[in-house]
This record gives structure tokens, C-alpha cells and sequence, in this order.
């Protein structure tokens, strides 16, 4: 499978910016039909937590601009967006739509970040979400989540063999997010996938890093520091291979 990660520098809440900004990033990395093509956590507004900005109805502009790219496209595409929860507070989301417009996964993020005051304004999901997509089951995950192994773990039990990380990680820990990437991959014999942002906003500096991290841990795309798409190939009969081989999985007491 192709994969194309889309390593933006989100404009501080400047919605239609942003979505002009990937479709141009997007359209210049010719993605073949089939292929899924990922966008970082809240592309569409930077990690704001004013929710009069972020905060759109189901179907709103993010989800009909992730819409028209997989239809345009022919690909799954994979994107951050708000949601407003039954209490007011916002949903930080991954979102997951077909060619055809179905969605789907809607994975709300499980750890929101505290640190950032992400907990006073989006409301934590405790679900993990899986799909199928070129014969490869995926779990969509976000940002924080990648420090919390358990959660991971619930994704692979329920049969994940890709796990995507779309994120916002600051510069200053970016090695933790490299090591971590690495870590989920080989604990998890799975590929794990992180697609983060670059350039800055009023609160962070972010240096991209986006990766693509096979299931031994080797790293076989980096899109380095610049706003750019880095695009990799996938396949499922190397994690399924892995998983046959090294037993650490069955050894879990998991299905692999």
C-alpha cells in the first residue's frame, strides 16, 4: 500500500488557509488511487483550544475537505478535526474516510494533553477505532496517545497491524517521539506510522519528523524538518511474516 504522509505548516486558526495549503500539498505528491494519505492532529486550525475556531459540527468544513481529497484522490484519507461533545466541550479527532465518502473510523483522541490545557476544553474518547483499508487493519491514534502503551495494546488485541499517530509534538521533545514511534512498532510487531506538523505557533515550535517505522523498528521514511509529503510503501505480508516468526504477541496472551 502507499502511503502518503502530509507534514503541513498549519496557519495559526485560518481554516480555509489551511485546507488551500494540503490540497496543494496533497495535489503535488500524485497519489495513486488506493493509496492512504494522512494529515496531522488539527491541521486544519493548529492546536488551538479556542473552540468558537476549532470546534465544527459532524459534517462540517474539515470533514467535507477530507471528503472531497479521498474522492478526488481515490484513497482513504486520514485527517484531524474538532467535534462538539453533548457537554460543550470539543472532541479532538481522527478521522478516516473512503473514496465513496463513508467514514470510516471517528476515533476520538483517549489522552487529551493536560500540560496544554487540553482536558478543560475536549472531552477524552475511551474507544479505540480500527478499519480495514488495502488489506491492512489500522488503528487511528493521536498525539498523547503514543505515550500510553496500554492503549496501543487494546488497538493490536482488536487486531490493529498499523498504528497512525497524527500530532502536534512540540520540537522540544521530538526525540521522545521518535524513540516512542520506534517502541510501539517493535513492542506491538506492527508498523507505526506518526505524521506531525512543522513550522511554529503562538505556543510551540515544531521540527515535523514525520516517520514511517516498519514492525523490527527501522525507520523507512523521515520527512525531515520542511513542510513536504513523505510517501512509503506498507505491506501486509511483512507484519503478518513478523507476527508468524516472533511469537512476542501469542507470548502476550494477544491473537496475532
Amino acid at each position: 500500500m502507499n502511503i502518503h504522509l502530509v507534514q503541513i505548516d498549519s496557519i495559526w486558526e485560518d481554516r480555509p488557509a489551511n485546507h488551500a495549503k494540503a490540497r496543494q500539498l496533497i495535489a503535488n505528491a500524485k497519489p495513486q488511487p488506493g493509496s492512504l494519505i494522512i494529515l496531522p492532529e488539527t491541521f486544519s486550525t493548529g492546536f488551538s483550544m479556542n473552540l468558537a475556531v476549532t470546534a465544527e459540527p459532524e459534517q462540517g468544513a474539515t470533514e467535507e475537505f477530507l471528503r472531497e481529497m479521498a474522492a478526488q484522490h481515490q484513497s482513504c484519507v486520514i485527517g484531524g478535526v474538532v467535534t462538539k461533545g453533548a457537554d460543550g466541550r470539543g472532541m479532538n479527532q481522527a478521522l478516516a474516510l473512503a473514496p465513496d465518502g463513508t467514514v470510516l473510523a471517528r476515533y476520538t483522541k483517549n489522552h487529551p494533553f493536560s500540560m496544554g490545557g487540553e482536558c478543560e476544553v475536549h472531552r477524552a474518547g475511551t474507544e479505540v477505532s480500527l478499519f480495514e483499508w488495502q488489506g491492512l487493519r489500522i488503528a487511528p491514534l493521536i498525539c498523547y496517545d503514543l505515550r500510553f502503551p496500554e492503549l496501543t495494546r487494546r488497538a493490536v488485541s482488536a487486531g490493529a497491524e498499523v498504528l497512525i499517530y497524527i500530532a502536534a509534538w512540540p520540537a522540544k521533545r521530538i526525540q521522545h517521539w521518535i524513540t516512542l514511534l520506534q517502541a510501539r512498532a517493535i513492542e506491538n510487531l506492527a508498523y507505526a506510522i506518526g505524521v506531525n506538523r512543522c513550522g511554529s505557533d503562538p505556543e510551540f515550535t515544531y521540527t515535523g519528523r514525520s516517520l514511517v517505522v516498519d514492525p523490527h523498528g527501522v525507520v523507512i521514511a523521515d520527512a525531515a524538518e520542511q513542510e513536504r509529503v513523505v510517501s512509503a510503501q506498507i505491506d501486509p505480508a511483512v507484519v503478518r511474516g513478523w507476527r508468524a516468526q516472533f511469537p512476542a504477541l501469542r507470548d502476550a496472551g494477544m491473537a496475532s
